[in-house]
């Protein structure tokens, strides 16, 4: 059924209505030292209510989070994730920045960015040697055009990035760098992406009802973070439900070693679903695709696949099987644009 939504548009901008125009957007304030503050950040990143009538019908209201508004370069919700890393980074001294990534990376896509646009070099270690001897995907193409270095590592070399043999032996070949782990997820990521947490909980203060917050997983950060910065407030506490897009039932230990760094212990009203990953990393099936279009036909916002699509089908899902109870409100936080060639 439709929404009355605008027309489709293919970089996700959304509608001048809803509540979103009832919230304020400032920039993060000039850092001179850093450069950092002549990104411009969109923040707080603006909050849509979208009318879909299989939420509707449950008596469920359904609200996105834009966080893929924040910047034009650094997409998504990397810029939490990245914004203390870059200041720790800043601090050191003048290194460049390496990091690790999947062929499909968002996080190695905005590190990339965040070193051309503040002059820093960067260089992304990706899963896989298979993929050195083939033409790059658009995403590792981007990675290259921003000046990324890019150095592939066998599958089972991957495994084993976090322990010093590895990290030792990419010191030794490219010299001393500021080292940011896969995804960005790390205590300083899981504390910047905190602030969106902190701004949820500003602008629904007066909702009425059960708020639930959806979010994808990859490596934890943005959950851990999150559900930090939601849990600061009164109760009752938001519930956070984090759709992993990875196969393997890992990422909960994750995710509570990543709050335990950041914040001294779990902490917040989270839990996992991993009913919804779709196959496994950068995979999907005919159920997630054809939803991923009726949204878009509803609602005028092309979904990334990877991540949001999966996420905002298990929401949907879990509406229509009567999870929400009626008078809730959902927001589903929309991590990243959809990939374009």
């Amino acid at each position: 059924m439709s929404s009355n939504a605008p027309a489709p548009d293919p970089a996700g901008r959304p509608a001048s209505t809803g509540i979103d125009a009832g919230i304020g957007h400032t920039r993060a304030p000039a850092d001179d030292e850093t450069g950092l503050g002549s990104l411009h950040p969109r923040l707080p990143s603006p909050l849509q209510e979208v009318k879909d009538a299989r939420f509707a019908r449950h008596g469920v209201r359904l609200l996105l989070k834009r966080d893929d508004l924040i910047h034009p370069e650094l997409p998504g919700n990397k810029w939490r994730k990245l914004e203390l890393n870059l200041r720790a980074a800043a601090d050191t001294g003048p290194r460049p920045l390496l990091t690790f990534g999947g062929a499909y990376s968002n996080h190695l896509r905005a590190t990339a960015a965040a070193g051309r646009l503040l002059g820093l070099p960067t260089i992304g270690v990706v899963r896989g040697n298979e993929l050195a001897s083939q033409p790059l995907n658009p995403v590792l193409r981007q990675c290259a055009a921003d000046g990324m270095r890019l150095h592939f590592l066998t599958r089972s070399a991957y495994r084993h990035k976090a322990e010093p043999e590895v990290l030792d032996a990419l010191r030794a070949r490219f010299g001393a760098c500021y080292v940011i782990p896969e995804g960005g997820s790390n205590a300083l990521a899981a504390q910047g992406c905190a602030t969106l947490g902190r701004e949820l909980r500003a602008a629904l203060a007066s909702a009425d009802g059960p708020l639930i917050v959806g979010v994808a997983c990859g490596t934890g950060g943005t959950l851990a973070g999150l559900a930090a910065g939601l849990a600061e407030g009164p109760e009752p506490r938001p519930r956070v439900i984090g759709f992993p897009v990875l196969k393997g039932g890992f990422l909960g230990a994750e995710v509570a070693a990543l709050q335990a760094a950041a914040f001294g212990a779990r902490t917040g009203d989270w839990e996992l679903n991993e009913r919804f990953h779709g196959g496994g990393y950068a995979r999907t099936t005919p159920e997630i695709d054809a939803f991923a279009q009726d949204f878009t036909r509803r609602h005028g916002l092309v979904l990334d696949r990877i991540y949001v699509a999966k996420m905002l089908y298990g929401l949907t899902i879990l509406a229509e099987e009567g999870t929400f109870a009626p008078g809730a409100t959902v927001i589903a936080v929309i991590t990243g644009p959809a990939l374009t060639a």
